[in-house]
């Protein structure tokens, strides 16, 4: 493990943030306000754990110059806009990189492959008949990339992921463990009950900046390619079939499945476990809440949620009955019965107002 240790005055710095206290201070890790202890550096991110923070041992916060003026007992601070971003930004200097450069010997590398010299390239990785791997990207062990496939620069690839399919990769694209870029779509023509597998021609093209978690499969298109835009971020677990198109920064959390054809906009957010039926389309700036099915194409921004939160058992119970039973009535028969009863009640008011 790399050791990484930092004085105060350069953290400001990197965060453009005001320095407050000792500007010589050693901080040696981040940690949370729980965790921290004298020569650790952490965040408060709002007035909601001030409580913590002033308990906290940590020998820097960083804040908000409002929060600042309440944290009496700390002497260091960092002061900044926006704490949350001054913290994300500190982790990538924090982090632990992988530093080794070059082609371990177990790895296997096609003659007409190109692999820039400043690339590293881990123990027993495949790399196929044209391919081309970028300036400072980082292939860790067991990855495959199969013929035609281009990895840009400044990506990481984690172990045992698979890209085929001539998927193409931008800039500092990130794809973590046991992830499959560019597999078959799920594509196939039913006769005479028997299915009829269609071959998968397309590809996917991935954006800059695209982040990709353990466990994801993001098939290669039929006739078109499946493309992520620039910025997007993928939890793990997440299904994303032939063609599907995704806007830039957009985010899906984990156990999302998006099929065939679908067309989402920049800036959406998918909760967790959210499903979307194939050939839609889904507007910017849309925010679809956790185990919502999206069963057609969404036009306006906003909120959207089709899921039912929980009950205690008993209750759900009963609510279901009456779901079924609503469901057994006609609605032609509801809309008589709410206008009957709006005539009802029409007739009473009128009836006190005619005693008054």
């Amino acid at each position: 493990m790399t050791s990484h240790q930092f004085y105060l005055d350069e953290l400001a710095q990197l965060v453009q943030g005001e320095l407050i206290g000792q500007s010589k201070f050693k901080v040696a890790a981040l940690a949370s306000l729980e965790q921290a202890q004298a020569q650790d550096i952490s965040f408060v991110n709002g007035e909601k754990y001030l409580q913590e923070a002033q308990a906290s041992k940590a020998g820097v916060l960083i804040v908000t110059a409002a929060l600042k003026d309440q944290l009496s007992h700390h002497q260091n601070f960092i002061v900044v806009d926006h704490p949350y971003l001054a913290f994300a930004i500190l982790t990538h200097h924090f982090e632990d990189k992988v530093l080794k450069r070059g082609i371990e010997v177990t790895a296997q590398i096609a003659d007409s492959a190109i692999i820039a010299e400043n690339a590293y390239i881990g123990h027993y990785v495949v790399i196929g008949e044209n391919c081309v791997v970028g300036d400072n990207t980082v292939i860790q062990s067991h990855v495959h990339l199969d013929h035609d496939v281009e990895v840009g620069k400044d990506c990481f690839i984690d172990s045992h992921v698979m890209i085929t399919g001539k998927s193409k990769l931008a800039n500092r694209v990130r794809i973590h463990s046991n992830t499959v870029i560019g597999g078959e779509g799920f594509g196939f023509a039913p006769y005479q009950g028997k299915w009829n597998r269609i071959v998968q021609l397309g590809s996917v093209q991935i954006g800059n900046d695209v982040r990709i978690g353990s466990n994801c499969s993001i098939d290669r298109g039929a006739l078109d390619d499946t493309i992520i835009h620039d910025g997007v971020i993928i939890d793990n677990l997440v299904q994303i079939a032939h063609n599907v198109q995704i806007g830039e920064n957009t985010a899906i959390a984990a156990k999302c499945g998006i099929a065939g054809s679908t067309v989402i906009g920049k800036n959406c957010v998918f909760a967790g476990a959210v499903g979307v039926v194939g050939h839609i389309n889904i507007a910017d700036n849309v925010t679809i809440t956790g185990m919502s099915m999206v069963s057609k194409s969404i036009s306006e921004a906003g909120s959207y949620s089709s899921g039912t939160g929980q009950f205690e058992t008993n209750k759900w119970k009963r609510t279901v009955v009456r779901l079924r039973q609503l469901a057994d009535v006609p609605l032609t028969k509801l809309v008589k019965q709410i206008d009957h009863m709006q005539a009802q009640i029409e007739s009473i008011e009128s009836t006190l107002k005619s005693r008054k």
